[in-house]
């Protein structure tokens, strides 16, 4: 019997008989073109489960397929209904061997391309299940076509380098079709281990099918360790997405009879097109799962006082003349960065969270009373999952405080990581949130994050990966309750900039971090590609202007932040006269243009950004109305930029910041639907309106 769905865009088409595994035989942006051969069709399982003491059905490699009981996992019943997000089809399955039950959800969106797919599984046999490896998703079947017209978008991230993109034929990273009958033990693989979910990759791809113009893209909401592999079945590509697992992550739980494991949630869509579909859909989702909440409604600008600025040194005398500068260019909220807490070894001291008596002579109050009466939200910076070396607290508290392996408390960077299972890590850490909000009014909090906490740890843990597990959910509850007491207070998620950017944290933080890039010339590379990684509202982006810089450099550094959340810092008093009103025009046309950043939708006119790149442009796209941030690195003056949802209109093209200027030449093609922008020389930037 078929189960065939068509919702939002998507087809999908499952095989479910009594007493047989459920196959998926497809998901696409159109319907199944192609049958699978009936002795193949084992390839095409929903999911995959590998147990301790379980064999596997193929030379499978190290690829987390032909798993048992996962292939024994045999059709129960399905239900198919509807709730507040949209459809939901529930497929329940069970392996008899082992009493070992399943519930794959997949949750639909309405209007929106794209589900959210988990697995539960229930041990309801009379013995303990060892878990080696869970499927969040599972796809076979992606494309017979000549390999090098199938090509994969990775994005890669690492520290002052985040989002950046390489596509790449899939044949170049080792695929090659065996036969049509083949199992190829090779995989194209990217994975996360430890608590930096996205330390050298974002938790997201695409697979690019140029011969049909399809574009297929996934999406791992987990804030650790992580895996999605694509692997060659019978001449064909699977993906198979899943959190942490024993043989990459020393993930190893054990399910008690009448004990259920969740999987972490995956995002899959499918669109006609290309990058631009890809990620509008994505941006759709990704506000459809986010925690409603006022920052992302208003998009209030924030100043921070760290880069290129006080550098984790603030003191009462340093902040002061600053917090004045900030308010007299418009800023709205005022957050007091690294080191407020101790007057030395601001780096290993983190941890009790008490003001230094050196640095703010008068209380921390004095500053932050100063920040409300210019009419400002006042911040401060926590790294409040970690205890440093030399915080005092670390050598009072109970070991049972932190993550320990081989019999130690695990370390990274002169910290200990603390394990959020422990109520009393609860407990203090949320009282030191309650603190500072009803002793300083602070309604903003820079939640940075400095480590990563490795595999996991052993303690109270079937396994390191287990409690690695079991702390990030902890972590997520957590915030839960921060969030559910103070639903108005705003927390950015940075983790030495955009090291922990996924939508398990940012389904709940309403901004985040995107990097702790120094130079503005580079970061444009990660602005530009700032919305294919969040929603453009909680892109945070620094501008902080150089008190030496000319006209130029200025209005570059505004131009990074303008379409995205702008993160204000540099020297803003030591600017002179003419740098600062090129600021405060910026933040004024950001306060006009904001209520049409949360809805809109991002493109890239000449795709997306790579360090090095001649040009770069990020458009933002509502209604009739569109925004284009442009830079020019280098290369020729000139630079043609193809428009289509544009061509031939009569388009309204200026120069909106800054304005009235007379550098930046615009040409609009109509019939071709091509803007060309001229900018004289490198290092220059411009937004650019079309209504």
């Amino acid at each position: 019997m078929r189960l065939q769905i068509e919702e939002n865009g998507l087809y999908l088409v499952f095989e479910i008989e009594a007493d047989q595994p459920v196959w998926l035989l497809h998901m696409g942006a159109r319907p199944m073109s192609r049958e699978p051969k009936e002795d193949q069709k084992f390839l095409y399982t929903m999911l995959e489960v590998q147990t301790t003491g379980e064999s596997r059905l193929e030379h499978f490699g190290l690829g987390h397929s032909g798993t048992l009981p996962g292939n024994r996992m045999n059709y129960v019943s399905h239900t198919d209904q509807v709730n507040e997000m949209g459809r939901v089809v529930e497929i329940y399955t069970k392996d008899e061997v082992t009493g070992l039950s399943g519930r794959m959800v997949y949750q639909f969106y309405t209007g929106i391309p794209v589900i959210r797919c988990r697995l539960f599984l229930k041990n309801e046999g009379s013995e303990e299940i060892g878990l080696e490896a869970v499927s969040s998703y599972v796809q076979a079947g992606l494309g017979s076509e000549e390999q090098e017209e199938i090509s994969l978008l990775i994005p890669h991230n690492s520290w002052q380098e985040e989002i950046q993109w390489k596509e790449t034929p899939v044949n170049q990273l080792g695929y090659h079709i065996i036969s049509d009958s083949g199992i190829s033990s090779k995989r194209i693989q990217i994975r996360n281990i430890g608590s930096w979910s996205s330390g050298e990759y974002l938790p997201l791809a695409c697979l690019r099918n140029s011969s049909r113009g399809i574009m297929q893209f996934w999406q791992i909401e987990h804030n650790g360790a992580w895996n999605w592999e694509l692997q060659e079945r019978a001449g064909q590509l699977a993906l198979v997405i899943n959190g942490p697992d024993e043989i990459n992550h020393h993930w190893w739980k054990s399910l008690k009879p009448g004990e259920e494991f969740e999987t972490v949630p995956a995002a899959v869509g499918c669109v006609e097109g290309g990058v631009d579909e890809a990620f509008a859909a994505l941006t759709k989702y990704r506000r459809r799962i986010r925690r409603k909440n006022q920052d992302n409604e208003k998009l209030p600008i924030i100043f921070n006082d760290y880069m290129n600025c006080l550098w984790a040194d603030p003191t009462t005398r340093k902040e002061l003349p600053i917090i004045d500068a900030a308010a007299a260019a418009g800023c709205e909220y005022y957050c007091i960065d690294a080191g407020w807490y101790t007057d030395e070894n601001w780096w290993y001291k983190v941890g009790e969270w008490q003001p230094s008596d050196i640095r703010f002579p008068n209380g921390l109050s004095e500053v932050t009373d100063y920040i409300k009466a210019k009419g400002m939200t006042p911040g401060i910076w926590l790294e409040i999952e970690v205890m440093g070396t030399q915080c005092d607290l670390a050598g009072k508290a109970d070991s049972g405080w932190f993550f320990q392996r081989h019999g130690k408390a695990a370390l990274d960077r002169d910290r200990y990581q603390l394990d959020f299972r422990n109520e009393e890590v609860r407990e203090y850490t949320r009282g030191v949130v309650d603190r500072l909000i009803r002793e300083y009014g602070i309604g903003y909090f820079k939640i940075d994050y400095n480590i990563n906490a490795g595999i996991g740890t052993e303690y109270h843990s079937d396994s390191p990966g287990d409690g690695l597990l079991e702390h990030n959910r902890a972590y997520l509850r957590w915030l839960d309750g921060i969030f559910t007491d103070y639903p108005d207070l705003v927390i950015e998620n940075c983790s030495s900039g955009g090291m922990r950017m996924d939508y398990a944290m940012l389904s709940r933080y309403s901004i985040q971090s995107t990097s702790d890039q120094t130079d503005y010339l580079k970061y444009a590379s990660i602005a530009a590609n700032a919305p294919s990684a969040l929603a453009p509202e909680q892109a945070a982006i620094w501008s902080y202007p150089l008190s030496d810089s000319t006209r130029e450099q200025t209005i570059f550094n505004c131009v990074n932040s303008c379409l995205l959340r702008i993160h204000q810092s540099g020297h803003m008093g030591a600017l002179a006269a003419d740098k600062r009103e090129i600021v405060k025009e910026e933040l004024g046309y950001y306060k006009r243009i904001r209520k049409d950043i949360k809805e809109a939708l991002p493109f890239w006119p000449l795709g997306l950004a790579k360090d090095g790149d001649g040009w770069m442009c990020l458009g933002l796209k509502t209604g009739e109305k569109g925004y284009l941030a442009v830079w020019r690195l280098k290369e020729g003056e000139a630079c043609r930029l193809p428009l289509a949802y544009w061509r031939g209109e009569e388009v309204d093209v200026k120069v909106a910041f800054p304005a009235d200027d007379e550098r930046c030449k615009l040409s609009w093609d109509s019939e071709e639907g091509v803007l060309e922008v001229a900018l004289p020389q490198e290092g220059m930037a411009r937004i650019i309106q079309l209504n």
